[in-house]
């Protein structure tokens, strides 16, 4: 009896080319399987998380590709994977809401409402969203690693230069007059 040799389905040679750092393979591999582990995180987790349990899904998937031994169908092997995270990512939930929900209770009670609620910044209104803009792209870039945390103070002088000095002295105006006016 000879052996026949089965040439690897399209998914299989993907899987192998992932492996080896493919990222057009692993493209083909999450296009074919994102539908889903989608499906599953809104089952699994409600719909608040699945973007981002998906994304840490196929994050999981790229650094443990190398572990997958092929024995069960790439599919089956994922869908184990996802499982397990979003089972661990409930869990984390649980433990998160238990240990903080009385104290953001308690942080609320204790918050003080907004001052500038009611009143009125031109600046704000003209300029405050692509200052905020700019500032929270820079601080991403910094969580993100591709700019150092020793720009901060650069982004902060850039928010303030740009807006955020005269929005403050315009609520600040406000508020003092706000008060004289008995309000």
């Amino acid at each position: 009896m000879t052996a026949v040799a089965v040439a690897p389905s399209a998914e299989q040679s993907d899987v192998a080319a992932a492996v080896r750092g493919d990222e057009a393979a692993f493209e083909r591999l999450y296009r074919t399987h994102v539908s889903r582990v989608t499906s599953l995180a809104r089952w699994l987790l409600g719909t608040d998380e699945v973007e981002d349990a998906v994304q840490e899904v196929f994050i999981r998937v790229w650094e443990k590709l190398g572990t997958y031994s092929g024995q069960a169908q790439f599919g089956t092997w994922l869908h184990r994977v996802a499982v397990n995270h979003m089972i661990r990512r409930r869990q984390r939930r649980s433990i998160h809401k238990a240990r903080h929900t009385e104290d953001e209770e308690a942080m609320m009670a204790a918050a003080e409402p907004d001052p500038t609620v009611g009143l009125y910044s031109a600046t704000a209104l003209s300029q405050g969203i692509l200052a905020q803009d700019t500032m929270y792209a820079g601080v991403s870039q910094i969580v993100q690693g591709r700019r150092p945390v020793s720009d901060l103070d650069g982004i902060v002088r850039e928010w303030r230069n740009q807006a955020g000095d005269k929005i403050r002295a315009e609520f600040q105006d406000a508020l003092e007059a706000n008060k004289k006016a008995g309000g």
